[in-house]
């Protein structure tokens, strides 16, 4: 099925990914000959999404606004396939890891992604990182506008922008358009929200000094809201700003989190709003043709009047609890009625979160072109999304998620585990993630115990770097080193939900590998007993408090 709903890129693009290719060829030669160093090489690598990690090369590649069509993820199994152990990792930045690629082989691996529009550039470095946004853009029943719009602009703005290409710190930018934020915008260095004014005018809450990792921050407001002609005029003046006066002499200082604390959210408004004033009027105002020649790109798809209910889903719902289940957590509603949303669960029990196989990634793609329109969408939480599944094809599509195991029904579940790749893989973790992530799923594996939980968020992270966003979990885990031991530190009440957004706060001492699934079962269970009617894990936490949690885990630990 051809991929007509979404950004193609045109010569511009083709010619720019092509010569860097053949740049990073000659690069990886003479590396390979021995004219280059790797500390000359290594900012070379970086910038072409090549990563040096614990055991071999680590290529991270684009995925940008999550978006992907059935022919680009079969290009990516064929290349997982080719030039690795035949298996990909889907991560929290909307990317897909490539975790055995060999250095001889990363230009070929970048070439065929090229056939297919895709590329690893900014996945690495102080740049302009791959732009994220809702995993359900485009089809969501609460959207307001589709925020992919808006972030293949920012992505055809900041792409080797001679300015921002060595920034104090990496950068990264996340846009929703809708009401339920989807793409955690308040924890990153620049949260956009599309939301609608009292005229009915629709712009830009513009957020920024979001972010994790050391010192995690909750993002300020700078503008309520920005016409959305003069986004990228907005944009460049809030970088011009932080490039000016980020710090650059301490690496854990670097980010413009630090600089919006140290100066203080006023000022750094000021400062915007006076460099903005400088520029809008400038080449960076988006004219209405602009807009309107992208927003074509992202055509919804013609999709023809389907029945909201059908008698043979009702049928398997009343005699599937399984299916049943599987509808509740893992559909959403569609914009259009007679259709869902239907998100591929990535984390079957006892499974690494975010891991698909080759033929796993093909068997999906399959999926997407007969049930689909052939599009799909990566989700910041490490799922793969269906975007516009009648109604009626709910059942196949559930049996063949079933078929390459991906069809597990706990979407916002206790086993939906966001986790980084940790000390399995990572140079700069301290502890594992990936073994701890799978025996709490183990442990909580019964499909009927985790919805009579519910929805509860458990994200782990192997060090202070948090790319398993560990601090904004219901419940978070940080893996730690002391004295050569593997800890990890609990944390209850982190949440990215709109307006409810906020930062866990610690439980109390570290717990040894063995003793983290008694602990999280120890949090549970307090949950169960102390819950009020409709409350979620983190609702009856905001309402009790951490003193319950924090007796019952240490008395069992």
């Amino acid at each position: 099925m051809p991929d007509t709903y979404f950004y193609h890129y045109d010569s511009y693009d083709r010619t720019l990914v092509s010569e860097r290719v053949e740049q990073f060829r000659d690069q990886v030669r003479r590396r390979l000959a021995g004219e280059l160093t790797e500390e000359q090489f290594k900012p070379l690598r970086l910038t072409n999404g090549l990563y040096l990690q614990l055991h071999a090369y680590m290529l991270r590649i684009a995925i940008p606004y999550g978006t992907l069509s059935s022919r680009q993820l079969r290009k990516l199994a064929e290349i997982s396939r080719k030039y690795d152990h035949g298996y990909g990792h889907f991560t929290t930045r909307q990317n897909l890891q490539l975790n055995w690629i060999r250095l001889e082989d990363a230009p070929d691996a970048l070439a065929a992604l090229a056939e297919v529009d895709m590329h690893a550039l900014q996945t690495s470095g102080n740049c302009i990182r791959n732009v994220t946004a809702d995993h359900f853009a485009g089809a969501a029943a609460d959207e307001i506008e589709d925020p992919r719009i808006w972030a293949e602009i920012v992505r055809q703005w900041s792409t080797l922008h001679p300015e921002f290409t060595f920034l104090p710190r990496k950068f990264k930018i996340a846009i929703t358009g809708s009401p339920n934020d989807r793409a955690a915008v308040r924890v990153h260095d620049i949260g956009l929200r599309l939301w609608r004014n009292d005229a009915g005018e629709v712009g830009f809450e513009v957020i920024v000094g979001g972010g994790l990792g050391r010192t995690p921050m909750i993002g300020k407001t700078l503008r309520e809201f920005l016409p959305k002609n003069e986004l990228l005029a907005y944009l460049e003046a809030t970088l011009r700003v932080y490039n000016r006066y980020g710090r650059r002499d301490n690496l854990y200082k670097a980010r413009i989190k630090i600089l919006v604390h140290e100066v203080g959210v006023d000022k750094m408004r000021a400062d915007v709003e006076a460099e903005y004033a400088d520029t809008r009027d400038g080449l960076l105002g988006l004219s209405n043709e602009t807009i309107e020649a992208i927003t074509h790109q992202f055509a919804p798809p013609p999709l023809p009047h389907r029945s909201a209910i059908v008698a043979e889903v009702e049928r398997q719902k009343l005699e599937d609890a399984a299916f049943a289940l599987w509808l509740k957590s893992n559909t959403a509603p569609h914009r259009m009625a007679g259709y869902r949303i239907v998100t591929a669960s990535l984390k079957p029990a006892g499974a690494p979160p975010g891991d698909a196989s080759a033929v796993q990634m093909e068997g999906v793609a399959d999926i997407a072109d007969a049930f689909s329109q052939g599009e799909l969408r990566v989700s910041h939480e490490q799922n793969l999304i269906f975007p516009h599944v009648a109604t009626e094809d709910l059942p196949a599509v559930y049996a063949a998620l079933g078929r390459l195991g991906f069809a597990e029904a706990n979407v916002g579940k206790i086993t939906d585990i966001i986790a980084c790749p940790g000390l399995d893989y990572c140079a700069l973790a301290n502890a594992r993630s990936i073994p701890v992530a799978q025996r709490i799923s183990n442990h909580f594996s019964e499909l009927a115990r985790q919805h009579d939980i519910g929805d509860l968020k458990i994200k782990i992270s192997g060090c202070i770097n948090a790319c398993g966003h560990h601090h904004v979990g219901h419940i978070g885990i940080l893996g730690v080193d002391k004295n050569g031991v593997e800890l990890y530190q609990i944390s209850l009440g982190g949440d990215v939900d709109f307006g409810k957004t906020a930062l866990g706060t610690i439980l109390g001492p570290a717990v040894t590998a063995d003793k983290v699934v008694e602990a999280v079962d120890a949090l549970v269970t307090t949950y169960l007993d102390t819950r009020a009617a409709g409350e979620r894990f983190v609702d009856t936490y905001r309402r009790i408090g951490a003193q319950p949690f924090k007796e019952r885990v240490y008395a069992t630990v």
